[in-house]
């Protein structure tokens, strides 16, 4: 059985453009099949705002893993690209979070799906109305679309390249 699931790519930190390169090569390597990407875009920090600014994608995939196997798969690719957690919302070489999971809603401490703060973010927003505006929240019940158009965050979101191949 394979799953649809969104994830959100971020990077602050180094070659941005190289590490979401990564990032998508050791997805697609360990967890699933890329179905479609987001253009990656440039964003403010958001939380933490004394560092650089971010490039984030959203990836459409599938995957026959099990929530909990993709999230140690996504945190392990995270290790082995150099992430290192020194603070909550800090700098990062990469950052790998699972945005959804199909229309499953999972509410452990170690995961919550659908992401808890999908609607309050224009960085995750933005990239993910690209590719799936009517993709609807399993709790709210509003679209990505409704979302953004709701949505109380104003950090500009900038396109800064071509979508990658979407397949």
């Amino acid at each position: 059985m394979t799953d649809k699931v969104y994830v959100l790519l971020g990077t602050n930190i180094g070659d941005k453009l190289k590490n979401l390169e990564a990032a998508r090569l050791l997805i697609e390597k360990s967890v699933g099949i890329i179905r479609r990407s987001s253009k990656i875009y440039e964003t403010e920090a958001w939380g933490k705002t004394d560092q650089p600014s971010f490039y984030n994608q959203v990836v459409c995939l599938t995957t026959s893993l099990s929530p909990e196997i993709l999230l140690s798969t996504l945190l392990d690719i995270e290790t082995r690209i150099g992430r290192v957690r020194y603070e909550k919302w800090g700098e990062r070489i990469i950052d790998i979070d699972i945005l959804y999971y199909g229309s499953h809603t999972i509410n452990k401490s170690e995961l919550h799906v659908p992401h808890a703060e999908i609607q309050n973010r224009r960085f995750t927003l933005v990239p993910l109305v690209e590719i799936a505006k009517n993709f609807l929240h399993p709790i709210l019940g509003k679209t990505s679309e409704e979302m953004l158009e709701d949505c109380p965050d104003t950090l500009n979101v900038e396109p800064v390249g071509l979508p990658l191949e979407n397949i």
